[in-house]
């Protein structure tokens, strides 16, 4: 699962170009993931930021 943080994302739209699954939508306020998304982890290291964070089923949170 991929957690978003709000208050950092710049909605520069990194993930989005990173996203093979095309399984995320931006516009200047909203950053949301449809059901394509793999949890692959490509948006995650991506983001210059560091706004999105992959989460394990296990809850291991792995860092960008």
């Amino acid at each position: 699962m991929i957690e978003l943080n709000d208050d950092k994302c710049m909605h520069c739209g990194a993930c989005v170009g990173a996203c093979p699954a095309n399984a995320i939508y931006l516009n200047e306020v909203i950053l949301d993931f449809n059901d394509d998304c793999t949890d692959c982890g490509l948006c995650v290291r991506a983001c210059p930021v560091g706004a999105l964070s992959l989460i394990r089923t296990r809850g291991i949170k792995i860092p960008a």
